[in-house]
């Protein structure tokens, strides 16, 4: 299951990365590297490790069992994952109703078994060590 990005989300990003300069186009890079690194977890099942991955916030505010509890029961419902490409990633600084910080969030076109056509949304933050993490996700 490879990424597909179409030519025009590539020419959107690449214009995205030259307007913001290049450490924005560094930060986007990595945090989309975590929020890959992450959903790989929640598509093998492994939602133990997505929440043990994820932002010390996101950590701060959901235990790990009513996290498993909570992703077991949106994937379920839509099934294992057939595709996934990335529609676009907005970056965000000090969102209102977060804690203050310096957010991506990447929004994916996907397709599950039980649902041809879903929004993911995976929003990362970087985290007080210095490192992207994820800190929210939402299947639609």
């Amino acid at each position: 299951m490879g990424t597909f990005i179409t030519r025009r989300t590539a020419v959107v990003l690449i214009l995205l990365f030259l307007l913001a300069g290049p450490a924005a186009a560094q930060d986007t890079a990595a945090a989309q590297k975590a929020a890959t690194e992450w959903l790989v977890l929640l598509d093998a099942g492994r939602y133990a490790e997505s929440g043990t991955a994820a932002a010390s916030t996101f950590k701060q505010a959901v235990t790990t069992d009513k996290w498993q509890e909570a992703v077991k029961t949106a994937r379920d419902q839509v099934g294992p994952l057939k595709s996934r490409a990335l529609k676009q990633a907005t970056p965000a600084k000090d969102p209102p109703g977060a804690p203050a910080g310096e957010y991506i969030v990447f929004q994916y076109g996907s397709s599950f078994e039980r649902k041809d056509t879903a929004t993911e949304s995976v929003s990362t933050v970087l985290d007080t060590d210095g490192t992207w993490r994820v800190v929210g996700y939402f299947v639609r």
